[in-house]
């Protein structure tokens, strides 16, 4: 009896579509979640959050290489009166330039500092009233070096933040993947509850028609009373009222679950799913252990007490000593011949050491390294909180799938019972020996029992689900269950 349910359970979706319309398509959990991943407006969330932490470590990454750029200026002309100090007297001027400016900018990541390389080439046409006009080519040459000394690097800190911030993404991401899985199975093995309780309610509307019929000949017959057919008639609208419902809560489960995973939702389809699986061996050790090590909220807690350490190194800068220092070197020339520029060539040199020294901050750099440091323990602790969370949902997880395995043992014996039990008492019917109240409660109740034995192996094939995402490990195949991306990471690292 209990392998006829089994093949009940595997072939309701062809039973539906001869109920539904012709030529649905069959909707299995992998293609469900492929169409999920593709769709899903948390998903492509997900995936954004995960471009811009990408595209703004490549911006970072980019900056750090050298720079060039040209300023072009073709022309600049002035004229008007300005005051001559050396002469003490104001003087008409007029000045035509024309000029371009080359920069190399080159940032040290390792020191902070930068490394700044320029030609700027002139021209200059220069006339003065009462005094002897230039005209002449002008170039000058620099490299520039500004070092920061006796404070933190902060590109070094900005690089390693946005690593963990895509390195966060990319967790994120997974994860999002991870509780799609665990929505679109639960949805999925809800719509196939759904058919199957409208395959019972069918199976129960076609035994009370049939019982009906018996009675109905029977007190035609004069064989029973009038009200055993009243009776009969009842226990008929009701199981057509129950499987009319059950419907409804089918194609309502359907559009539910058509928006979770973003299918059309004039689209029409049945699912076939494979509940009747063997129990999964499980050690409670080994599952603790795989959690633990490889939870990906675990890596999320760590990241966050980083970046507190990170925000307590910026906040001990606040008002602090530093310093620093700006060496230039270069040539300059001019010639009115452009040949001749550098006939003669003049160094240009420029050093200079600067120093900021704190005196007084009425204690707030004091506080709020205070509050830096108190943040770091309370990452500490929640990464703390998280490890024991995950041991303890493993525990009870592992707790459900053994009462759920007995659970299913249970059922098992209960719809052999009640179908054994509503066979004899349909003999007992038939002969007169019982009411049609009394058989429709041994109808009712091997109804339930079917849906009990039914709703425990979607129980334990979630709860196995829920296992997986616990541990990140898959006991039926005995493989992590991390997702590809960050599996090729840490082998990478």
């Amino acid at each position: 009896m209990i392998r006829n349910i089994y093949k009940l359970v595997l072939g309701f979706s062809m039973l539906l579509g001869a109920i539904g319309s012709y030529g649905q398509s069959i909707l299995s959990l992998d293609s469900a979640m492929a169409i999920a991943n593709a769709n899903s407006p948390d998903i492509r969330l997900a995936q954004l959050n995960l471009q811009i932490s990408e595209e703004m470590l490549n911006a970072k990454n980019a900056s750090l290489k050298s720079r060039f750029d040209l300023q072009l200026n073709p022309l600049y002309f002035s004229h008007g009166r300005r005051f001559d100090e050396a002469f003490s007297r104001w003087r008409t001027t007029q000045m035509i330039q024309s000029a371009a400016t080359f920069n190399i900018n080159q940032p040290i990541k390792w020191t902070d500092g930068n490394i700044r390389l320029t030609n700027r080439f002139l021209w200059q046409d220069y006339e003065t009233e009462g005094a002897q006009g230039n005209r002449a080519f002008s170039n000058s040459l620099t490299l520039r070096i500004d070092q920061p000394i006796f404070t933190y690097n902060r590109t070094k800190l900005d690089l390693q933040e946005l690593e963990l911030d895509l390195e966060n993404s990319t967790l994120s991401y997974a994860l999002q993947r991870l509780n799609i899985e665990r929505l679109v199975t639960q949805n999925y093995y809800l719509v196939y509850e759904r058919a199957l309780s409208l395959q019972i309610a069918r199976e129960e509307l076609d035994n009370t028609q049939a019982n009906y019929n018996i009675v109905k000949n029977k007190v035609e017959a004069g064989l029973l009373a009038l009200e055993e057919q009243y009776q009969a008639e009842l226990n008929l609208s009701t199981a057509k009222s129950n499987y009319y419902n059950q419907q409804v809560q089918l194609e309502n489960s359907k559009d539910n679950f058509k928006q979770l995973i973003g299918l059309n939702v004039y689209e029409e389809f049945d699912i076939l799913a494979d509940i009747a699986g063997d129990p999964v061996p499980i050690d409670i050790s080994k599952a603790i252990n795989h959690g633990l090590e490889q939870r990906l909220e675990l890596r999320q807690r760590e990241i966050g007490i980083t970046n507190s350490q990170f925000e307590l190194i910026r906040t001990r800068s606040l008002n602090e000593f530093y310093g620093n220092v700006s060496a230039t070197f270069g040539l300059i020339g001019d010639n009115e011949d452009l040949s001749q520029i550098y006939n003669p060539a003049t160094d240009n040199q420029e050093f200079s050491l600067t120093l900021t020294v704190p005196i007084f901050d009425w204690g707030e750099r004091k506080s709020r390294i205070k509050a830096s440091e108190a943040r770091i323990q309370t990452q500490e602790l929640n990464f703390s909180q998280e490890r024991i969370d995950i041991i303890i949902n493993i525990r009870a997880v592992y707790r459900s799938l053994q009462n759920l395995l007995n659970q299913i043992e249970i059922a098992k014996q209960s719809v052999k019972n009640a179908q054994l039990t509503y066979e004899v008492n349909v003999e007992r019917y038939k002969n007169g020996d019982l009411t049609g109240m009394d058989l429709n409660l041994y109808q009712t109740q091997l109804s339930e029992q079917k849906m009990s034995l039914t709703t425990a192996l979607i129980d334990y094939k979630l709860e196995l689900l829920n296992m997986k995402i616990q541990t990140l490990w898959d006991f039926e195949s005995d493989n992590s269950y991390l997702p590809e991306d960050i599996m090729n990471k840490q082998s990478i690292e």
